[in-house]
This record gives C-alpha cells, structure tokens and sequence, in this order.
C-alpha cells in the first residue's frame, strides 16, 4: 500500500510539472533593438553629476545611499525634461531626477532608458507638494505630497529648501517665496547638494499654468531639433538600395509627416547620433507601429552599404 501511495504521489507531481509552463524569459537589453525589460529595473532618485555627450555615458549620485552610478544611455532612452521629451543636454548638473536603470552582461546597473525630471513625474501622476508649514527666514517649506484631491498620499513631511538662486513663478510670471501660503499645492525643479536626500528648489511652481509654460517652451525646443537633426533610429536591415529602420518615438516631429511615398533624406550617425556620412535621399515604401516606435522601409536613390544593422541613423522629410 505505501509503495502504491508513493507511485501515485511520483505520477501527481509529473503530472503537474507537465502541466506547468516554463517561466517567460526575462527580456534584456540588446543593442539594436528597442528593449526596456520591466521585469528587471531599478527606478532611482538622484542628483546628476556628469554627462558626456560624445559618448552619451554619466554618472549620479544614488540619493538613498550616496552611491556614485554611472549609465549609459541607450539610443532610444526616453529623456523626460520640463515634463516633456528632450535630450541629454537639456539636463543641468545637480538636478534631481528618476533614472530608469537595468543590468548589462555582468549584472551591473548600467544601461539607462529613461531619465525622468521631477516635473515629469509629478505632472504625469497629476501630484503636488500641499504646503503645511512656511519658514520665511529659513527659507522652507513643509509639505505632503499628494495627487490632485489628496485620495492617494506618497509622502508626508517632505522639506523644500530654497536659496537666493530659487525662482518663484505664479500665473507664467515671476514671484516671491512671499507669495506662497500655507494650503498652496506647488509643483517643484530641484537639485540636490553632493550628499543626502535634499530638494534645494531651482524653480517652484505655484500653480498649473507656470508649470506649463516651461512644458510648452520644452516642445518647441526638441520639436525645433527634431526638424533639424532628423529622427533617430535603429537600422534594422540594409540591402542594396532597401533601408529599413526603426524610428524612436521622441522623433515624432518628424514621424507625423510621414506617408508612403514620402520623399525623405536620411544618413547612419555615432554614438553621439551626430552624422558620419553624407545624406542619401529615398522614398517611403512601407510605415507602420512597432509598439511606441515606428518602423519605416526607405527604396533609396543609392546604394544603403554606409548603413549598418543596429547601427544608429536620422531621418527627415525633404522640404518640397
């Protein structure tokens, strides 16, 4: 009986693991392709130290624990400035911000997706700083942070610090630390001071409207350098005079003039997505989504062996 008990108890387990799916793989980073494992990230706050835009690599300072990091920042990083898309050099050294982080071969925290300004963060999940207490002579503000009607609370107690450098803004103009009331739910840019957890204000936002127009001024910048630079993007194939890449979506100046039979210019750039070739006009043949990008086959006016797969082009429609 013991030994039939142990046979059945042998074939349930088999049973089940035969029943059971593999785990999913988790997805990682692949230079080439527009990878962002979610299953495997760290989200960091912390205090930019440097970049280098040559080589589009940095390092920040872990605010939690002081640890210095260095990144790397992939060709399709999503770089979030004045709660809107932007490039590396919109970021000033010293500003606090969420680096979206993921591990390389060696399992080291290195590849960056996404650089997230403090505006961004908190206009995207439509939360405030609620002022609770004012120290005039000090300079600080006591605040609880919280979304729009204070349903969800994400941190009580959190200490704004501002100095002679700190701008105030009130309906898009100019104001004075004088002007903030307890009550007051602001929105906040800061940078911290070298070590610890600091939020030393560059600009406090007393209200929506201020915040929006530094958002609004921010869209016509990168949009400007969009129209200009081109649309970055991964080359995904190249043959003969058939070019196939995948556009970023930071790029969308450019993508949303895009039809089939669209006249465009387009040559492979460096790392620092600056051009490494003359350009090659080429028309449109295929367009279509590929998740948040967008992928685009070009029948070029010559020949496309300048173009290495993986490798990093720009895209712009031809003025007509």
């Amino acid at each position: 009986m013991k030994t039939l008990l142990t046979a059945l108890a042998v074939l349930s387990l088999a049973s089940f693991a035969a029943e059971t799916p593999p785990a999913k793989p988790i997805p990682v980073v692949t230079p080439g392709q527009v990878i962002i494992p979610f299953e495997k990230m760290r989200r960091i706050w912390g205090e930019l130290i440097s970049i280098d835009l040559a080589t589009r690599t940095g390092k920040f300072r872990n605010e939690s624990n002081d640890e210095v990091m260095s990144f790397t920042v992939m060709p399709y990083a999503e770089l979030l400035h004045h709660a809107t898309l932007g490039d590396l050099q919109d970021f000033k050294v010293g500003e606090r911000a969420i680096f979206r982080m993921h591990v390389n071969e060696k399992e080291q925290w290195v590849w960056l997706t996404y650089i997230q300004d403090e505006m961004n963060m908190m206009n995207g999940h439509k939360e405030y700083f609620y002022v609770e207490q004012i120290d005039a002579a000090a300079g600080k503000l006591t605040c609880t942070w919280a979304n729009f009607d204070k349903s969800f609370v994400r941190e009580k107690n959190v200490v704004i610090e501002t100095d002679k450098d700190t701008r105030f803004w009130k309906a898009g103009q100019p104001a004075k630390f004088s002007d903030i009331k307890t009550g007051d739910k602001l929105r906040t840019k800061t940078h911290g001071v070298g070590k610890g957890k600091v939020r030393m204000a560059w600009e406090v936002f007393l209200d929506d409207e201020s915040l929006l127009k530094f958002q609004t001024e921010q869209k016509a910048v990168h949009a400007k350098r969009m129209l200009e630079e081109g649309a970055p993007g991964y080359v995904d194939a190249s043959s003969g005079t058939q070019l196939t890449l995948t556009l970023f979506n930071e790029g969308e100046e450019q993508i949303k003039r895009l039809r089939q039979g669209t006249t465009v210019q387009v040559d492979p750039a460096g790392v620092d997505r600056k051009p490494t070739a003359a350009p090659i006009t080429g028309k449109v043949t295929t367009l279509g989504k590929n998740g948040r990008q967008t992928q685009v086959t070009l029948e070029l006016t010559a020949s496309g062996e300048k173009f290495q797969p993986t490798g990093i082009a720009r895209l712009w429609v031809a003025d007509k």
